[in-house]
């Protein structure tokens, strides 16, 4: 079965950095539009970013300038850089594409300090 296994989440003080990974076994992320989602503590999960299988990318308007989705074909690996970290980030952020998407993996959780 293919199932979605996110890492690369922790914790850090605001401004700082994380590389978030996304992976999946086969081609599917590879071969499709991946989304990066977040979802905080009682609020909806929330699309941050997207790449096409060419590398076309999308941001939410709260991420522009920060954050950076990319990917890694050979590695069928997605990432999502994220700088400049604020509080207002900390969530549990999951990966899945965008055409029939897989079930959702258990995410990684990133937590902004003050």
């Amino acid at each position: 079965q293919v199932q979605l296994v996110e890492s690369g989440g922790g914790l850090v003080q605001a401004g700082g950095s994380l590389r978030l990974s996304c992976a999946a076994s086969g081609s599917i992320l590879s071969a499709n539009t991946v989304g990066w989602f977040r979802q905080a503590p009682g609020k909806q999960r929330e699309l941050v970013a997207n790449i096409s299988a060419y590398g076309n990318t999308n941001y939410t308007d709260s991420v522009k300038g920060r954050f950076t989705i990319s990917r890694d074909a050979a590695k069928n690996t997605v990432y999502l850089q994220m700088n400049s970290l604020k509080p207002e980030d900390t969530a549990v952020y999951y990966c899945n594409t965008f055409l029939f998407p897989l079930p959702w993996g258990q995410g990684t959780q990133v937590t902004v300090s003050t």
